[in-house]
């Protein structure tokens, strides 16, 4: 089964595409803001992602730009409101494969959708993320710099591609917890700190120049000093 990402904040808008997605035998994940768009869109378990650009947190030329700044090249279906040529212009530059305006008709972007799915070459799913001369490969869970390299944890390999995909976002403890265990689960932030403290050794013996740095009150980032 195909499986399709669609990244809208309108609700009355991203339901019913949902509804119709399904009972045409796709698999739907949504994302109701561009920061979430973005963190799932990441994973390049998609074979299309439906995007829309007026969005809070990351509009959807943000969300395109990071995808295939990070080597994602799932095709990628723009849906706005705004029609301005020029909007269709800077969306292909950034990386979009078609383009499609509100309002639109079900039976058109379901035609659209499998134009692009048919001349989609099959995605080679990347699992190598870097930020700074650090690099993240999630098939082998190890991190490395040119000074080495460090095995990490399952969850210390989720921590730090969390940390990596959100750049210069700043990743509080809850949203860490949502991110990387179950909502039923009895975590706290205790476990948050425990992990990044771990991460925090295993880096600092790499060299990099991405470290974690926290901010009080908010949450943590990866900060990359040009010096090293």
């Amino acid at each position: 089964m195909m499986k399709i990402l669609l990244v809208e904040d309108e609700k009355f808008i991203a339901k019913p595409v949902e509804q119709i997605l399904r009972k045409n035998n796709y698999n739907v994940d949504l994302a109701f803001d561009g920061e979430e768009g973005l963190y799932l869109g990441l994973s390049g378990s998609y074979d299309l992602i439906l995007l829309d650009i007026m969005m809070p947190k990351l509009d959807g030329f943000e969300v395109l730009r990071e995808l295939r700044k990070q080597g994602i090249k799932t095709p990628v279906l723009m849906l706005t409101a705004r029609n301005q040529i020029e909007d269709k212009i800077k969306g292909l530059d950034e990386g979009a494969d078609d383009y499609l305006p509100k309002p639109f008709d079900y039976a058109e972007l379901l035609a659209r959708m499998r134009a692009l799915l048919r001349r989609a070459p099959l995605q080679q799913v990347s699992n190598t993320f870097q930020v700074g001369n650090l690099e993240l490969d999630m098939s082998s869970l190890l991190v490395a710099t040119s000074s080495g390299q460090e095995k990490l944890t399952k969850k210390e390999a989720q921590l730090l591609q969390l940390l990596m995909t959100r750049g210069t976002m700043a990743t509080s403890k809850e949203l860490v917890i949502e991110k990387l265990w179950d909502f039923d689960s009895e975590v706290d932030s205790s476990h948050v700190e425990y992990h990044i403290s771990m991460l925090r050794k295993k880096m600092k013996k790499l060299q990099g120049t991405a470290q974690i740095k926290t901010i009080r009150g908010v949450g943590y980032l990866l900060e990359v000093s040009h010096e090293g």
